[in-house]
């Protein structure tokens, strides 16, 4: 038997460890059954789960469920739809998923599988500064499929030179200007 504060009481009856329990406001808890004798513990049983859900809890926050986006482009795309698709692209891989960039190819697309290449890296050099390549393009039937992941450490890096930026425009805003007036 274990005390509430940790310390070893010793063997003691059912009837006995109970009486000591009860006592003390608390309750009895069996925590080794498969020991012989089985080990029990005088603690606040409530307290106890209310805790156990808690670390549950923290644990379940701390823990990040990356799903995979899918973007799917064409070789004849105009550059409308690739900036469109691009800034989602870059918007998915911001909030801390992986994404899937998938080129399809129809027809007699296929006898040019640098078209989708070209695509791919042009994808891959515009979110650089939120993501990097973690599968690099390969052909995969009809289609080209490349995968991207978050960059914490380039969001860092492109998060400093924006505010750097900022904080120059607002100087040469304040400065006045020289004028050449005669």
């Amino acid at each position: 038997m274990i005390g509430h504060d940790g310390e070893q009481i010793g063997v003691k009856t059912l009837p006995e460890a109970q009486n000591i329990a009860r006592a003390s406001g608390l309750d009895l808890v069996e925590v080794a059954p498969e020991a012989n004798p089985p080990v029990c513990k005088v603690m606040d049983y409530s307290k106890f789960k209310y805790e156990a859900n808690q670390r549950a809890k923290e644990s379940k926050k701390k823990s990040s469920n990356l799903s995979v986006k899918e973007m799917k482009y064409r070789p004849k795309i105009g550059p409308g739809d690739f900036d469109t698709k691009t800034r989602k692209v870059e918007s998915f891989l911001g909030e801390g998923h992986k994404v899937k960039v998938t080129i399809m190819f129809r027809g007699r697309e296929m006898q040019h599988p640098e078209l989708g290449r070209k695509i791919l890296d042009r994808v891959a050099d515009t979110v650089v500064h939120v993501g990097k390549v973690e599968f690099h393009p390969r052909q995969d039937g009809r289609n080209m499929v490349m995968v991207l992941a978050p960059d914490k450490q380039a969001q860092a890096r492109h998060q400093k030179q924006m505010e750097k930026e900022e904080a120059e425009a607002a100087e040469a805003v304040e400065a006045p200007e020289p004028s050449s007036e005669s």
